[in-house]
């Protein structure tokens, strides 16, 4: 039976974090989406998602088929309910649809907003992502459910006697290196996964997952519920936060309450601001209305997609987002909506011309030597840029 994991309108109102990737592959906790589903169904996975995305994202249809809203992350009732539908059968919470099982002829044509005959209502709450905020929101719940799941009947390597642990639950895989550092997991579990580094003097409260290839710089300073990597550096002070692959953070700076997408960077000195001076509610801009929208939080502080980089010094307002490509330095406050493919700062922005973003692409692939950039990388970032031109009016 192929999993196939669906976006839904939740890819719209995830940007500018789903301009590169489905929703099932946004990283929440310790794992992605799909990731979770694939760990909790013993099964492969793919994507159904927008067409510029497929031929790095493609779909998977076999003679049986189960469509999930990549939106969504399992559950062990989640789990027995999808298990249990039947070919034809959907499974819907209210009008959301969670999942439907179908047979080759008719996952051709599946339509996230389509109709179904054979329905069953889901009566239980589940764990669900619409706005970007709601990554390191809910990255707490997250990280407890995938360090059981991860965990479970394994035991954990060790790791250098130089070392504070506070608590029981922590764990290290294999090839997972600390010294002289203090991880307290009184307030959430701990999780360093295979040849990561955690440097010199680094305080580490949980909840807390460092993934494949990353390393924590000496000195720094992390608060639950954060998620680094994989194949990130990162060091200063950060608190509840998402770092995805491939992104640094590597000096000096405050980061909280924020997401950052693939392949950024931030700049040393680079702080946020993830609270109003007056303690109001912070708002978030959208890419669907094209307007701020209410989030109720009181702390939230930095949305990047991916590729964007931020020079040294650099100063983000609470609830900014960073559009993909954008690349802001320069003193004073950016806007709190940095379009995707700018270049520029508080005094103002240019278009990032395209050919020159590859240029920079190109060298930070390079450093990577099982990544590529290759055509279908370049095609996914030109539909991008060219989606995006409306938000770009500078000077108008």
């Amino acid at each position: 039976m192929a999993i196939i994991l669906f976006d839904d309108n939740a890819h719209q109102s995830l940007l500018p974090l789903t301009f590169t990737r489905p929703v099932a592959d946004l990283r929440i906790g310790i794992l992605t989406i799909a990731e979770k589903w694939a760990k909790h169904l013993n099964s492969a996975y793919s994507f159904k998602t927008l067409d510029y995305l497929k031929v790095k994202f493609p779909v998977n249809i076999e003679a049986d088929n189960v469509f999930i809203n990549g939106a969504i992350c399992p559950d062990e009732n989640l789990i027995e309910a999808i298990s249990k539908l039947q070919s034809g059968q959907a499974l819907k919470y209210n009008d959301l649809l969670i999942a439907v099982n179908l047979n080759a002829s008719e996952a051709e044509s599946f339509n996230a907003g389509a109709e179904f005959s054979d329905i069953i209502n889901y009566p239980n709450l589940y764990v669900s992502i619409k706005y970007p905020e709601d990554i390191f929101r809910k990255n707490d719940i997250e990280l407890r459910k995938d360090f059981q799941l991860l965990t479970k009947g394994r035991p954990s390597a060790a790791i250098s006697a130089t070392n504070v642990v506070i608590g029981n639950d922590f764990f290290a895989e294999e090839g997972a290196v600390a010294e002289c550092s203090t991880f307290n997991t009184t307030n959430g579990p701990i999780y360093l996964s295979a040849n990561t580094e955690v440097w010199e003097g680094t305080h580490i409260r949980g909840p807390f997952a460092i993934c494949e290839h990353s390393q924590v710089k000496m000195g720094a300073k992390i608060y639950g519920a954060t998620t680094i990597g994989p194949y990130c550096r990162v060091g200063g002070e950060i608190n509840n936060s998402v770092i995805w692959g491939y992104s640094s953070k590597g000096h000096e700076g405050y980061l909280g309450n924020s997401v950052l997408g693939e392949w950024c960077n931030i700049g040393a000195d680079t702080n946020n601001s993830n609270l109003k001076n007056n303690y109001a509610e912070v708002k978030l801009w959208d890419y669907s209305t094209q307007r701020l929208r209410k989030t109720g939080l009181q702390f939230c502080g930095l949305i990047m997609g991916d590729h964007a980089k931020s020079g040294i010094n650099t100063m983000f307002n609470t609830g900014t987002v960073v559009g993909v490509g954008a690349n802001v330095f320069g003193a004073g406050f950016p806007n709190h909506f940095v379009p995707d493919f700018s270049w520029g700062g508080a005094q103002g922005f240019e278009v990032y011309l395209i050919n020159k973003m590859f240029e920079t692409v190109q060298k930070v692939f390079d450093r990577r030597e099982h990544r590529d950039f290759d055509e279908t990388e370049q095609n996914i970032l030109t539909a991008i840029f060219e989606l995006t031109e409306e938000y770009r009016k500078f000077g108008e």
